[in-house]
């Protein structure tokens, strides 16, 4: 299933640089509402493989993992947005960045899984320490205004200090000979400044989906649907996202929902169907909310 997994994923990315993206261009909200359609239609047959695979219990863990790290992935294209914003990087540049982040993120979860799972299996208490860091991160969700300050990551910094930057982006390059010396690009900078946001997106969403299943090989490969899709979601989502309101309540009370969950998971077992329903009606109340609060204040349709 390994095997598999992984041949699937070099597949997805073949014909994602060598096919659709060959050339970078502006990806439109057409264009990026068919890859989201087609990660999704690739995610929901991956789980139909697992349910005849695995049975029934398996794929329903699959669908309820890949529902919440999709659900919590929306605060990262949020993120995106201000640093790409921030950098004034150029759309056709965007998603060449976030495909060299997705390279980094399918490394990063591994490691979360594989060191989260191997915790679990040697210190079973620490599921309390998992739930109480996913209450505390819901918690201080809820009174954080999102804002994202790409210069105070340490990664960023640590970039700076190894290596000289140049203000001035030059073509999509990641790197520019500059009066005969290389420098890095914003472009560059954007990069590693992804990677760092997606460290601390890791730290909350694989936690989530432990509460859901042990198994490493549906938290997994739940994570790298979800990321997979991230790009085209952000492409799609982005004009729109700002307009949410309550999306940053409805992510806290995700995260909140599935600290609780794992507290009492010694005591009081949850079904990965409740806590699929729970987590989409979460999700629908959000955006449900959002548009009302939209309606009743005049606000339209974004442009674009």
């Amino acid at each position: 299933m390994w095997i598999s997994l992984g041949v699937m994923l070099l597949v997805f990315l073949a014909l994602d640089l060598g096919v659709f993206n060959r050339r970078p261009h502006r990806i439109g909200f057409r264009e990026a509402l068919r890859y989201a359609s087609l990660s999704v239609t690739a995610a929901m047959g991956f789980c139909g493989w697992i349910y005849f695979v695995k049975g029934h219990q398996a794929g329903v863990e699959f669908l309820t993992g890949y529902v919440v790290e999709e659900s919590l992935s929306i605060d990262n294209i949020l993120v995106f947005l201000i640093l790409f914003r921030a950098l004034n990087v150029a759309e056709k540049a965007q998603h060449k960045v976030l495909f060299a982040g997705i390279i980094g993120a399918l490394v990063l979860r591994a490691a979360f899984v594989a060191g989260g799972v191997s915790l679990l299996q040697h210190f079973e208490k620490i599921i309390y320490l998992f739930g109480a860091f996913l209450l505390f991160a819901g918690f201080q969700m809820l009174f954080s205004k999102g804002e994202a300050n790409y210069h105070r990551s340490w990664m960023v910094r640590l970039a700076r200090r190894w290596f000289p930057f140049t203000s001035q982006q030059i073509g999509t390059d990641f790197f520019a000979q500059v009066a005969g010396k290389w420098m890095g690009t914003p472009l560059l900078l954007a990069l590693v400044a992804v990677e760092a946001s997606d460290i601390l997106f890791a730290v909350d969403s694989v936690p989530a989906v432990l509460a859901v299943t042990r198994d490493p090989f549906i938290v997994y490969s739940s994570n790298l649907f979800a990321i997979l899709g991230l790009r085209a979601l952000y492409f799609t989502m982005a004009g729109s996202l700002p307009r949410v309101y309550y999306l940053q309540r409805g992510i806290a009370a995700t995260l909140m929902f599935v600290g609780l969950k794992m507290i009492a998971s010694e005591h009081f077992r949850i079904s990965p169907q409740v806590s699929l329903a729970v987590v989409a009606a979460i999700m629908v109340v959000t955006v449900g909310a959002s548009l009302m609060r939209n309606k009743r204040r005049g606000l339209g349709q974004p442009q674009g």
